[in-house]
């Protein structure tokens, strides 16, 4: 249980863009359960039996936060973070882009194969996801 925590603040605090499509929990399950499979495949760990309870009780562990995220929605936040407005009204918020480690050129790209955009100009919100994605709303065209 102190890897699986230990795992999530690490990754948590490596930031949203490196998950990808990936929630912090995904990635935990997957780095531990690789690790676990990994031991017991090579017999580092002293039984198979030793690996599935381990494997186990992580599922269990993981199905229980998400029901509780679901409860408290405090709790969300702090496991899986939340959206962050990179871009409003074609103005970037630099202390967001320096929060989330990113550049105008990552905001930019996703700007250009989500939409088309060629200026920031055109842009009402860009949004850090929590899954790591920069979401891009275009502005509305007058007339």
């Amino acid at each position: 249980m102190a890897i699986y925590f230990t795992l999530l603040v690490i990754i948590r605090l490596s930031g949203r863009r490196t998950l990808a499509q990936m929630t912090p929990f995904d990635l935990v399950i997957v780095l531990v359960i690789s690790e676990t499979t990994q031991q017991a495949m090579l017999g580092d760990d002293f039984s198979i039996t030793n690996a599935v309870i381990l494997i186990l009780t992580l599922f269990t562990t993981d199905i229980g936060l998400s029901y509780v995220k679901r409860w408290w929605p405090r709790a969300a936040h702090i496991i899986d973070g939340v959206p962050t407005i990179l871009v409003t009204d074609g103005v970037y918020d630099e202390r967001a882009l320096k929060g989330a480690r990113l550049q105008k050129e990552d905001v930019m790209q996703a700007a250009r194969s989500q939409e088309g955009i060629e200026s920031v100009t055109e842009i009402k919100f860009a949004i850090l996801e929590v899954s790591g994605n920069i979401s891009i709303i275009k502005k509305q065209k007058s007339g």
